[in-house]
């Protein structure tokens, strides 16, 4: 029997990039998927919609719902996990990994962005995690996992985009507050960061284009380490903040090759992704 059958996962900012590459891990697993993202439609710059991503889970083995949501909206929220629980009967698996960036300095962040990065980081995640608990106490073995850093309280972490790091420090928050809230309801809470940067859209479109891609991970690593932390027993394994190669290092993987975007490139020859 694989490792998550039958189990339900619901994913936050689904179709494409780390969010996608989970969903599509859980389902070789046998995993029935929920996506939730706002991309119905094709962009002229991100590939992918809620729909393409389904049709990449069901070819794996997996069940998939795609639901057009914007995670800034609560009643949307509850619609798409009432249509969850509809169609497989629960919630075992939470992944808050939508996120908004933008990387500008105090000066040049408008408050339009600033109040889009916290209303989607730190308040979506709260909110998603708010609506699920309640299935979530109801599950076996129930993980709520968050992409989010660990938390490092330090000038040079906020210094050069104070507005981002907040937002995403704020969903590092959540892990840290809502692990000890429900450990005795066995759901377990933690984080996971990328010790590398990923190849997705964000990282080519925002943070430094091709340079950048070719000196970076696959979100495959983020997948497979993401597995690692679901299979574990959510009443011992939680308030984690697990950085992916390290958790990998830890189940004994010692070769990260073919996680490379460029398998000539030498490990140290990696770009350390934000927050590490």
């Amino acid at each position: 029997m694989a490792s998550l059958d039958g189990k339900t996962v619901f994913v936050t900012g689904g179709s494409r990039g780390i969010g996608l590459a989970i969903a599509k891990r859980a389902a070789t697993e046998g995993a029935n998927v929920t996506l939730v993202a706002k991309t119905a439609e094709p962009h002229p710059k991100l590939p992918g919609t809620i729909y393409s991503a389904a049709e990449e889970v069901c070819e794996l083995g997996g069940q998939a719902l795609p639901i057009v949501v914007d995670i800034r909206f609560e009643e949307q929220i509850e619609s798409a996990i009432k249509q969850t629980v509809d169609a497989f009967g629960g919630i075992d698996i939470l992944i808050n990994n939508a996120s908004a960036i933008n990387l500008s300095g105090t000066s040049s962040v408008t408050m339009k962005t600033y109040d889009l990065m916290h209303s989607v980081n730190t308040r979506g995640t709260f909110l998603c995690s708010k609506l699920a608990i309640p299935h979530l106490k109801r599950a076996a073995n129930a993980h709520v996992l968050n992409i989010a850093p660990p938390l490092n309280m330090e000038s040079r972490w906020f210094s050069n985009n104070v507005a981002y790091t907040m937002a995403k420090f704020g969903m590092s928050m959540c892990v840290l507050g809502m692990s000890e809230e429900f450990r005795r309801s066995g759901i377990a809470f933690n984080a996971l960061w990328p010790r590398t940067t990923i190849a997705t859209a964000a990282v080519a479109n925002i943070v430094g284009g091709d340079p950048v891609i070719k000196r970076s991970r696959t979100a495959d690593i983020m997948a497979d380490a993401a597995l690692a932390i679901f299979v574990k027993d959510s009443r011992e394994f939680t308030g984690n903040f697990c950085v992916d190669e390290d958790l990998l290092r830890e189940q004994g993987v010692t070769d990260f090759s073919s996680y490379r975007v460029d398998p000539e490139l030498r490990e140290e020859d990696l770009f350390p992704d934000f927050f590490i």
